[in-house]
């Protein structure tokens, strides 16, 4: 009996927390269409997020491309479907693969970094002190970031999926000598646009979902310093939950285009 009160707690819980982001969301469009635009803080938050994301990106798309090609070869040998190795590699990353694992990632790099970093600024009263001083903290800090998110993690995307192709190919190429020409004139005949740009949309929407969640949960952190490490690790796990339901809903949407 005792845990249907809990249940109870927990969902008043979430739906509050669902409230208070929406409304943070709405104050961040509010705010960005504001002046004075901070532009010169949101390229050097495009860079500082781009830069240090790039390696950990490529690598994983790298990865990916030689694992998920290792692992579907003897499958289709067996069939005798060696052939369409490329067409269901670069369909299957550029559709799904690719913009998740990279939205996942950058919302541990990120929006943790994003998290930790405004909690910080928040228990040792920075934040209060650019309020004092007349500075938007909220343009300036959350704004920027937001924007910076929003508009890197589609780059961040595309480059992933170019390396996990890559990397693809070298696995062809060494298994069965598949030429460099060969292999992405298979990959680009596969692809149409009805793949590309549903996959390109929806990473707009993951990396708004990074810099908001991740903004949301260091303005207001609380609980001294312990709330900074908090913050940060909410930010993730709250993102990851996020970045599923959107990708389901984008997916849900494509398929329902497809359809008619």
């Amino acid at each position: 009996m005792n845990t249907i009160p809990k249940i109870i707690d927990l969902i008043t819980i979430l739906l509050m927390e669902v409230g208070e982001l929406s409304f943070f969301g709405w104050r961040f469009f509010k705010e960005s269409v504001k002046r004075p635009f901070e532009f010169k803080e949101f390229i050097k938050q495009c860079f500082n997020m781009g830069n240090r994301s790039l390696l950990l990106v490529g690598v994983t798309g790298f990865i990916i491309g030689l694992v998920f090609t290792l692992q579907s070869r003897p499958t289709l040998q067996e069939f005798g479907a060696v052939s369409w190795m490329p067409s269901m590699v670069s369909i299957s990353i550029i559709r799904e693969i690719g913009p998740i694992i990279t939205a996942l990632i950058c919302a541990g790099r990120i929006g943790s970094g994003i998290g930790a970093e405004l909690g910080s600024m928040r228990v040792t009263e920075q934040i209060d002190a650019m309020e004092v001083s007349g500075t938007n903290p909220f343009k300036y800090l959350v704004v920027t970031r937001i924007m910076a998110t929003t508009i890197m993690l589609p780059i961040l995307v595309v480059f992933g999926d170019a390396i996990a192709i890559y990397g693809s190919y070298l696995v062809e190429n060494i298994k069965g000598n598949v030429s460099f020409l060969l292999y992405y004139n298979q990959v680009f005949n596969s692809l149409e646009f009805g793949d590309l740009i549903p996959a390109t949309i929806k990473t707009f929407f993951f990396g708004f979902a990074i810099g908001l969640v991740g903004c949301f949960k260091g303005y207001y952190c609380k609980k001294g310093t312990a709330g900074v490490g908090i913050a940060a690790n909410s930010a993730v796990v709250f993102t990851s939950m996020l970045l599923f339901v959107i990708d389901f809903i984008a997916v849900f949407i494509t398929d329902i285009f497809y359809d008619l």
